[in-house]
């Protein structure tokens, strides 16, 4: 079997320093959509380093210090093929406001490895630290198809009861047709976001977007049209990416006020609303 899930579990941690500046914010930031309107005074937030704002998502890209895709590809008791991967869900808890430029300490292990029957998901963990203690925990679920049925645990059921009653808000949010390849220079430099040759073999007709894009391009919806701006009042953010993303596209972005939070979904309104992230929680204050 690709996956020896025993062996994988048992797999050492590994830590390594990473560290990022204000550069690696903002160009995080332009790859998410933000800056338009250029001049726009809170979307100076995220593009002008004097005032600078750390989006939280930015966690996901930090000094390529979360497990993506292909890293979690090289652990010990892993071996799968690419093109038969997907990014299935991610999980980010807050523990402190990112700063703007700083170093730190990231930590990554297998938390967890699930049997589907028609696929395996691997639940990849990173937990940062810089000198003043937690800064955040990533939980990415990666999905590998035609490696499950080994009689292996199931894992959590991750499906919610869909938000009820109409949205308290909803906004539009268009998609430039180089979203994907702005977006992968904050490190994600998988070739199924931008080789359509290898998208094909994947099975999609052209590149797609990244799924971790459609995610802080969500999350930055709900700062900006909930929390007035301010990003520091998130505190966890969690979704099930449902459906694929192609550049050039709109998304469709609803959100719940609840006391805790809020529920979200998008969908791609050119392909009949169809869902691209399910099952979002942001908690907030």
């Amino acid at each position: 079997m690709p996956i020896d899930a025993a062996k994988a579990l048992a797999a050492e941690p590994r830590s390594h320093e990473i560290a990022w500046t204000t550069k690696d914010v903002q160009l995080y930031h332009l790859g998410i959509g933000a800056g338009v309107p250029a001049t726009d005074p809170g979307e100076l937030r995220y593009t002008l380093e004097s005032r600078l704002h750390v989006l939280p998502s930015f966690a996901t890209v930090a000094g390529a210090g979360a497990p993506g895709v292909i890293s979690g590809l090289s652990l010990p008791g892993v071996e799968v093929e690419l093109a038969r991967v997907l990014h299935g869900g991610q999980t980010l808890r807050l523990h402190r406001p990112i700063p703007a430029e700083g170093t730190a300490t990231a930590t990554n292990r297998l938390a967890a490895v699930y049997d589907k029957g028609k696929a395996a998901v691997l639940v990849l963990r990173t937990e940062v630290t810089d000198a003043d203690g937690p800064l955040w925990t990533n939980d990415s679920q990666i999905f590998v198809r035609g490696e499950g049925g080994w009689g292996g645990d199931r894992g959590p059921a991750q499906r919610l009861d869909p938000p009820t009653g109409d949205p308290d808000k909803t906004v539009e949010r268009p998609l430039r047709e180089d979203q994907a390849l702005l977006y992968r220079l904050s490190g994600d430099w998988n070739p199924l976001h931008a080789d359509p040759e290898f998208a094909g073999l994947a099975g999609f007709e052209r590149p797609i977007l990244h799924g971790l894009c459609t995610y802080g391009i969500a999350l930055k919806a709900v700062v900006d049209t909930l929390l007035g701006g301010d990003v520091t009042r998130v505190r966890s953010y969690t979704t099930r990416f449902a459906g694929v993303v192609y550049p050039g596209e709109t998304l469709r972005i609803r959100m719940w006020r609840r006391e805790d939070g809020s529920r979200v979904a998008v969908s791609a309104m050119e392909r009949d609303d169809a869902p691209v992230l399910a099952d979002t929680v942001v908690r907030h204050s």
